[in-house]
């Protein structure tokens, strides 16, 4: 088995970091250059930064915080949130990230997810997903919400979940599955998908949606949404067949610390960085 990395979230909102559950509730959390520095002493394998309200309001992401975690930053580091072009993508790895996470201007325009693996490579894009099972009698959108993606959408919602614009606010009601092998196809060198269902709620990871989006690409897959103990973590690779597993209120409010999991899941035979 390859290595399995263990990565803290920074949802961050105005400059700050911030933490809710299933995408609302939103409370404080600390600086995000500080909360990051953490994390790298602590053994993090990886940093992911999304600014939660970038594409719901229509701001951009800001490059000075990409620029000012390179300053502090020794580890691999990902920026995501308001990214609409190929121009944002070399504006944030210019400053210093590893990788871009794009998600809802990708789903609005599919082919900017290639047109930035043409740019700069596979390595740097990453795909974010926001997936939410479909409750029994579910109704997709019209397809007029996102015109530009013909990716397969949901008719009949057994065991099927959808995807979300603008931070969790909007149902497209793409195939969320459908939509991951789309973006594998188009360039995209890693998925972050988050469980909607799971987020903030430390009952585990959604296990089955992680591994049905895992199954189904030849890419890393990170998945979030829903850690509560280390546990969780084993089970979203074990069972889920995920490739790094990432949390964010647990390691934000020291219920768990990265060492602790780490630990554990190499007790349990999973390949960890220590």
């Amino acid at each position: 088995m390859h290595t399995i990395r263990v990565i803290p979230c920074l949802d961050v909102d105005n400059g700050r970091v911030v933490k809710g559950i299933n995408f609302v509730d939103l409370k404080d959390a600390g600086d995000p250059v500080e909360v990051a520095s953490a994390y790298d002493m602590a053994g993090a394998d990886e940093v992911v930064f999304l600014d939660i309200t970038a594409s719901s309001d229509e701001r951009k992401t800001a490059v000075k915080l990409a620029s000012d975690v390179a300053e502090k930053l020794f580890i691999p580091y990902t920026v995501g949130g308001g990214i609409r072009s190929v121009e944002d993508f070399r504006n944030i790895l210019r400053e210093g990230a590893d990788k871009v996470a794009v998600n809802s201007a990708a789903i609005l325009r599919p082919s900017l997810i290639s047109e930035a693996s043409e740019k700069f490579g596979s390595q740097c894009v990453v795909v974010a997903i926001d997936a939410k099972r479909c409750a029994e009698g579910y109704k997709a959108p019209d397809e007029n919400m996102v015109p530009d993606n013909d990716t397969a959408r949901v008719t009949d919602p057994s065991g099927k979940w959808t995807i979300y614009l603008k931070g969790g606010r909007v149902d497209t009601g793409i195939d969320a599955v459908e939509w991951a092998k789309r973006a594998e196809a188009l360039g995209a060198g890693e998925i972050l998908l988050t469980s909607m269902d799971r987020d903030g709620t430390k009952a585990g990871f959604d296990i089955e949606l992680t591994r049905a989006i895992a199954d189904s690409v030849n890419i890393p897959v990170i998945a979030s949404g829903g850690a509560g103990k280390c546990e969780h973590f084993a089970e979203a690779v074990t069972e889920g067949h995920a490739d790094a597993v990432l949390a964010a209120s647990l390691f934000h409010y020291k219920e768990l610390e990265i060492s602790e999991v780490k630990r554990y899941m190499q007790e349990q035979g999973i390949e960890v960085r220590l």
